[in-house]
């Protein structure tokens, strides 16, 4: 089932990527402000992983644990993925380790289509790297239980049924300005996905 839709994705980002004009429909005005990333920002990486199932494509989401304080996002839903380290080749290696540690996915069960559009998040001082990819059969997990409190596999389907996509509100600072703002979310299976993958998701459904 995948090799047009794979070859119309393939074709599509060769074209060029929707980028920002795509990030606007999952976030609020003031987050355009913080969209570039500054020097001191640290590099991470993340994968955005198709595959079919049941006759339809999934993505893999992770929600992380909510027991790491470390974790400025912990409890959040996420891409897996993770800060660059000093032994990685590339930022497409960060990607793939990252994705083999959390979830068990070794690089070579993964089809590179390239790399999204990149994004500073604030609150972490992440400036974030997307990868997608593609697998041509369901994955098989090896869960990193201390990162990793649950993986969801979804369906396409469910992200672009505009039935989904809904708001919350939310009490933010930004660059010292405090903001009261109804902020979008996808709804999936009751868990909202949110801030940076929300705008992820966001440029994929464009995309395809």
């Amino acid at each position: 089932m995948g090799d047009t839709f794979i070859e119309n994705i393939l074709e599509k980002h060769k074209q060029g990527l929707p980028g920002v004009e795509a990030f606007k429909k999952m976030m609020f005005e003031e987050r355009m402000q913080t969209l570039a990333a500054p020097p001191t920002a640290r590099k991470a990486c993340t994968m955005m992983l198709l595959f079919p199932k049941n006759q339809e494509w999934h993505i893999v989401l992770t929600e992380r644990t909510s027991t790491n304080t470390n974790d400025r996002h912990s409890g959040q839903m996420s891409f897996p993925g993770g800060q660059l380290d000093p032994s990685d080749d590339s930022l497409l290696a960060c990607a793939l380790r990252e994705t083999q540690e959390e979830i068990g996915i070794s690089p070579h069960h993964i089809n590179v289509i390239g790399q999204m559009t990149d994004l500073y998040i604030p609150i972490s001082n992440f400036h974030v790297f997307p990868f997608l990819a593609w697998m041509d059969t369901p994955p098989q997990y090896l869960q990193q239980m201390t990162e990793v409190h649950q993986i969801i596999e979804t369906p396409l389907s469910i992200l672009s049924n505009p039935i989904n996509r809904k708001t919350m509100p939310m009490s933010m600072t930004i660059r010292g300005e405090h903001y009261e703002r109804d902020v979008p979310y996808y709804d999936v299976y009751g868990k909202k996905v949110w801030g940076a993958t929300a705008l992820m998701l966001s440029e994929l459904l464009e995309l395809i």
